[in-house]
């Protein structure tokens, strides 16, 4: 997300305002998967075609852009089926690069947990905003598909697990980001008929970085067909132990209360020691992040510290940290434990007040004495206006990706075959 996509979905609220996702309508059912589909691992279960409106005419002239809303299949933290969306925007433009045309997939930043939050629900406007609930998701990643779709490749972004389809978006579970990331990638050249042998890169920036950097980890395991050039984790969140200590009292410090519904939603049994910990009004919170975007975040809780809603007044990481099954499973989700086997390009903040630039620097070492091909590049943007995120974290997103640490370069570069070996640190 960053501030200028931001100031783009609160200024255009009236204008695309709509029924909400409750709403029984063609948009909002093609969320639900069928009774019974192919449980077959990036297997393509429906598609309906779109459009993209923010992007650039094609060389041809060609706009709006279109596109096709994908449901697919892919796995949860236990291997179970299960159906995820997404949007794939293919093109006849040529490849600027050299080789054959590759696939880019986009992992998006933080959205929400409702699922009105689900990228492609905003991607063809957008935004996407409701007044009966008021809510406001908006289409942070057009510039990066806008980006690559004008330099002729096909670009897919997944909108996760429990993201517009049933159940409850898993937020920085690194095993089921990844799991979308990598069974996007297979849809995606189902889609194209392109073949495992596609040339793919990974995009993505902070929750994205995080499940790119996991995909890319994950990748020589769960889909080894895949033929993965490169990897851009920008701001990964790699170590939640240390990203829900950092995050408190920010901006943007509800994605707290994401974390904590998408631990409970796949450990249940651990509701009752949470429940004891927090205050009602605490309990309420949870549940309304739940249903909230990153947008209904900052105007409704901004600044959220999550000792208001203790029973001891602690800070709510401080609690998870004394519960021993919940410190399992953050030492479980924490990235950097296995070996990507493609280049990654990691870039972090220095000044970053919401994902830290330690947890970002240590998974780039942990890979490195893996054996892994890395290369990690810190962002010295001064702090400005500390705690208030969309500067410092979001800020370097765009000299990151497009500026001078150049992601789409780095891409590039390995797409077209130039190596890129050991491991590089600055």
């Amino acid at each position: 997300m960053t501030a200028v996509a931001s100031a783009m979905g609160l200024a255009a609220v009236i204008a695309c305002a709509g029924p909400g996702p409750a709403a029984a309508d063609p948009v909002h059912d093609f969320y639900l998967p069928p009774a019974q589909f192919d449980p077959a691992r990036g297997a393509v279960i429906k598609t309906v075609d779109t459009a993209v409106y923010p992007a650039q005419p094609t060389d041809n002239g060609r706009w709006p852009i279109p596109a096709k809303q994908v449901m697919y299949t892919t796995r949860t933290e236990d291997e179970v089926p299960v159906a995820a969306t997404g949007i794939f925007i293919d093109t006849d433009q040529p490849w600027h690069g050299s080789g054959p045309r590759p696939t880019i997939i986009i992992a998006p930043g933080t959205t929400g947990q409702g699922d009105q939050c689900a990228m492609s629900l905003a991607f063809a406007t957008g935004v996407y905003a409701s007044v009966t609930p008021p809510t406001l998701s908006v289409n942070q990643e057009a510039l990066a598909a806008s980006a690559w779709n004008s330099l002729g490749a096909r670009v897919f972004v997944t909108d996760y697990i429990g993201m517009g389809t049933p159940g409850i978006h898993t937020y920085v579970n690194r095993i089921e980001e990844a799991h979308a990331v990598l069974d996007g990638a297979r849809a995606a050249n189902a889609l194209s008929g392109s073949g495992a042998d596609t040339p793919l890169a990974f995009w993505g920036y902070s929750q994205g970085g995080g499940a790119t950097a996991a995909a890319a980890e994950m990748q020589a395991g769960y889909a080894p067909e895949l033929n993965l050039k490169g990897t851009w984790a920008g701001a990964p969140t790699a170590d939640l132990t240390e990203i829900l200590r950092q995050v408190d009292g920010v901006l943007i410090s509800g994605v707290t209360g994401f974390a904590v519904n998408g631990v409970l939603a796949r450990h249940p049994d651990l509701q009752p020691q949470l429940d004891a910990r927090t205050t009602p009004a605490g309990k309420a919170l949870l549940r309304e992040l739940a249903d909230e975007c990153i947008a209904d975040v900052i105007l409704r809780h901004p600044f959220m510290r999550s000792a208001d809603i203790t029973v001891d007044h602690r800070p709510i990481s401080d609690h998870l940290r004394e519960i021993p099954e919940v410190v399992d499973i953050l030492d479980r989700l924490r990235i950097g434990a296995l070996t990507p086997t493609s280049p990654v390009f990691i870039t972090s903040g220095r000044n970053d007040d919401t994902v830290p630039y330690g947890q970002a620097r240590q998974l780039a070492t942990d890979w490195c004495g893996h054996g892994a091909t890395v290369t990690f590049r810190t962002n010295d943007l001064p702090p400005i206006l500390p705690r208030t995120t969309i500067p410092n974290h979001f800020g370097p997103e765009l000299i990151d990706g497009y500026g001078t640490n150049n992601a789409i370069g780095y891409l590039v570069d390995r797409l077209n075959g130039i190596p890129s070996a050991g491991c590089a640190f600055d």
